[in-house]
């Protein structure tokens, strides 16, 4: 989404607002970056309604706007590997992990690779070999799953990405970080989905969650962003920062 877009302008509301001009992508990179790319730092983004539903006729994408769009591409700019869970790959569509001109640009001016790694988290491997997201990637993906995982498409899977075993039944994800941390891709963006992200929360691995609090009202049993037991000591975070384009909010919130 251009930057130029009236529908997609963004200006900051906190912590301090910004001279009284729109953001650009370079902006909003720059309010985004972590001081240390060496240290690890684990980021998650998701999109909800006002009153707390994760989805629209089934999808995240159903309740993000231009800005939020916008704020999302710029954000895997910032990172070395996009962890998705498999259900939320299939369920909104995801292709081949491919950033645009602009964002590869800026990834290059920093001596970063074109693009990020995509990392799909599956515990039964049910992804398909000869997707365009393994056949088309500009980088070769990694599929993270456990050591109980079926054998035959554990073989597939390994003709077109690198599989890493996390754990036994499932995905382990202290494991999985640790993994990514010594493959040099310290710096995860995590887009979901909200079984992923429960199980990152009881682990204690987010260091920030970026949350467009979308301006709707759904209704129904749309999902929560994150799910799966509870914690017995919930996990604190500061706002750190807001966003704001037209009734739509960008929240960062960091570990507290």
């Amino acid at each position: 989404m251009s930057e130029d877009d009236e529908s997609s302008a963004i200006t900051r509301l906190y912590p301090a607002p910004a001279p009284e001009r729109a953001l650009t992508d370079d902006d909003i990179a720059e309010l985004y970056e972590v001081a240390d790319r060496g240290t690890p730092w684990v980021r998650v983004n998701f999109v909800s309604s006002l009153d707390g539903s994760a989805t629209h006729n089934g999808r995240s994408g159903g309740l993000g706007d231009a800005a939020d769009r916008r704020v999302f591409d710029v954000l895997r700019r910032l990172c070395d590997v996009i962890v998705v869970g498999a259900g939320t790959v299939r369920a909104e569509g995801y292709g081949p992990m491919r950033l645009d001109d602009a964002s590869t640009a800026w990834r290059r001016a920093r001596g970063l690779t074109e693009h990020p790694v995509f990392a799909i988290v599956s515990a039964a491997l049910d992804l398909d070999a000869e997707s365009p997201i393994f056949t088309d990637a500009p980088v070769r993906p990694i599929v993270l799953t456990g050591s109980a995982a079926p054998a035959g498409p554990r073989e597939a899977l390994a003709e077109v990405a690198d599989v890493i075993t996390c754990g036994v039944a499932g995905v382990d994800t202290g494991v999985m970080l640790r993994r990514l941390a010594e493959r040099g891709l310290p710096q995860v963006h995590c887009e979901g989905g909200p079984h992923l992200f429960g199980s990152m929360i009881a682990t204690g691995a987010v260091d920030e969650l970026c949350l467009t609090l979308s301006p709707q009202l759904e209704a129904g049993l749309g999902p929560r962003i994150s799910n799966g037991a509870e914690t017995d000591v919930p996990m604190h975070m500061r706002l750190a920062q807001v966003l704001a384009s037209d009734s739509t909010l960008l929240l960062r919130y960091v570990r507290g």
